[in-house]
């Protein structure tokens, strides 16, 4: 018979199961670094931070890489701030349009989109040689667009990439000002930039500081840009390049471990001085609910700008959609003429072929994981309130703060099984060598890393789901007699249906272009996925490579775009939390 008492051992296996698959891929791997780190050295932790100062290229590429991100961070700022406040603010034609636009950067992974920059920004690209046919250059002295070595192309290409998030951040804080605030600056006379700066600003800090800490992170820990760039002194290409010697060399750790720190420090600087401050607002109205129609002339400008700043940001992608398409692009504007071969040749040859196979069996069964995942920690923090609820939700949550770099690497550091020659070992330690060590097969760490990066995106919709189906029609279910497990399966999974799909679709999407964690621990080319294969290809000497990897990326970036605009329509008002902190 169906007891509370069976409940409540059901509710504790699952929290136990849960608590097993962070335990084992993210809370040991994140305790490994600091255990090697704490208690590795002879002469403990500083011994590490001693290599990075001590060592001109390392200090040097903690300097790029510190320079970089906070560059970027001031750029998606300017950028980014004043389209929020046009979106939230003044009502004009188009309006929907372009907001949908202005967020298409964002799921254009900046990886592919390098490969498309460095065709149209090189010096004998076609933008230096647009600008020579009409003789406002000479190709004896071409325009370095992207510095000479990449510098500038990263952070074109970052900043570019990395403004919706602080768009949707900005956006978010915008919408909950309180218009009666603003409506009384203005009867007492206050200009409207009087009053944005003494208003609207100190009321947006929190959420700007939250999308500023996505930003700066997720630029400071970037791997696949800079490589395609070829700009290899920043944190994250060191790392990448002491993995080679990353049980011999301590300067992977101190490397890891610095870039830990400085995410920590930053989240909990975000949480100490804007995360507990209260900026409540009366229930009057709110700045989104009260729009000013723009003049013509102002709605011409906004658009002008917000079109324009898309328009930059989506040249890249276009240029690879070109040189997807080109059978030779050589000292032309556009290529000379076109073919569909290159997305024949994807489908034929072994190495493109094998990855796409390999990324749709890795993101369908991290998607799998991440559904049944996300439920489940949902189900215990949004239904049952169990002991522990709030630290399960907080393991939940911490990917988003953790990138995939500091994974992967933290994956290949802790989960290596060595066999030596002549030596004996029990026979799970031959099964952990076998499908756990990264060398060998890395199937289940790729799956488990994307699992484990996009699991927020399904507990955060999974948790919305909860809260849309009403608890009464549960209590009715379970009055009448019915389990919770039968109520749950005929009632409340139902009705979240819409939110489970779009969150799934939104995890398979982004495991497809997973760049970090495929680039370090897919050490195999039979393992390969489709980011690791387009890396691959750029370093082919044959001079076709780059338009077969263009055309990759293209299926790549068609399979992301639609599962996102799917995911976007089903979400609706839920999708841009996704991006938040």
């Amino acid at each position: 018979m169906y007891t509370y008492k069976n409940e409540s051992i059901i509710h504790s296996i699952i929290f136990g199961i849960v608590l097993l698959f962070l335990g084992v891929f993210l809370i040991y791997p994140v305790f490994y670094l600091f255990k090697v780190t704490f208690w590795g050295a002879d002469q403990g932790i500083w011994t590490y931070f001693q290599l990075i100062v001590s060592s001109p290229l390392q200090r040097r590429s903690l300097y790029n890489s510190l320079f970089l991100s906070t560059f970027i961070t001031l750029l998606t700022t300017l950028i980014a701030l004043p389209m929020a406040y046009w979106f939230t603010r003044y009502s004009f034609p188009g309006k929907e349009w372009v907001q949908a636009f202005s967020l298409i950067p964002l799921i254009m992974p900046s990886f592919v989109g390098a490969i498309g920059m460095k065709q149209l920004l090189a010096r004998f690209g076609s933008l230096n040689l647009f600008l020579n046919k009409f003789g406002l250059i000479s190709l004896q002295h071409p325009i370095d667009w992207l510095g000479s070595s990449g510098f500038w192309g990263i952070i074109i290409m970052s900043t570019l990439h990395l403004y919706p998030i602080m768009l949707l951040n900005l956006q978010g804080a915008l919408a909950n000002i309180d218009v009666s605030l603003l409506e009384a600056a203005e009867s007492l006379g206050a200009s409207p930039i009087y009053i944005f700066r003494t208003v609207i600003l100190p009321l947006i800090v929190p959420g700007y500081f939250a999308g500023a800490v996505i930003v700066f992170v997720w630029a400071f820990t970037d791997l696949g840009t800079p490589l395609i760039f070829g700009f290899d002194r920043v944190i994250p290409v060191q790392i990448y390049h002491n993995l080679t010697e990353i049980h011999t060399n301590p300067m992977g750790f101190a490397l890891v471990l610095f870039s830990l720190f400085l995410i920590l420090l930053l989240f909990l600087i975000s949480k100490k001085f804007f995360g507990g401050k209260g900026y409540e607002m009366s229930v009057s109205g709110y700045i989104s609910g009260i729009q000013k129609q723009a003049s013509t002339t102002q709605s011409f400008l906004i658009l002008s700008v917000v079109c324009g700043i898309i328009f930059l940001a989506l040249l890249p992608h276009i240029s690879i959609i070109l040189q997807s398409l080109a059978g030779r692009w050589f000292f032309t504007i556009v290529p000379e003429h076109w073919t569909l071969t290159n997305y024949q040749y994807i489908f034929s040859y072994p190495l493109t072929a094998t990855s796409i196979k390999n990324s749709l069996f890795f993101s369908s069964m991290s998607t799998l994981l991440d559904l049944v995942f996300g439920v489940l920690i949902a189900y215990l923090v949004a239904r049952k309130r169990i002991p522990g609820g709030n630290i399960l939700d907080m393991l939940a949550m911490l990917p988003l703060i953790l990138p995939g770099l500091i994974i992967a690497f933290s994956y290949v550091a802790c989960f290596h099984f060595p066999i030596q020659p002549g030596m004996s070992y029990p026979f799970w330690y031959y099964w952990l060598h076998q499908f756990l060590d990264p060398t060998v097969n890395p199937t289940i760490l790729l799956i488990m890393s994307y699992a484990i990066r996009r699991l927020p995106y399904t507990v955060r919709a999974a948790y919305a789901g909860f809260q849309q189906a009403h608890i009464t029609l549960e209590e009715a279910s379970l009055n009448l007699g019915a389990s919770t497990w039968y109520t749950i399966r005929k009632i409340t999974l139902p009705l979240m249906t819409t939110t489970l799909i779009a969150s799934a679709i939104m995890a398979f999407s982004f495991a497809m272009l997973e760049v970090s964690d495929s680039l370090i621990l897919a050490q195999k080319e039979k393992y390969y996925p489709i980011t690791k294969a387009v890396f691959s290809l750029i370093e082919f000497i044959d001079p076709n490579a780059p338009a077969i990897a263009s055309a990759l990326g293209v299926l790549g970036i068609a399979i992301l775009s639609s599962a996102v605009f799917i995911a976007s329509k089903m979400l609706g008002k839920w999708f841009g939390s996704l991006f938040r902190i």
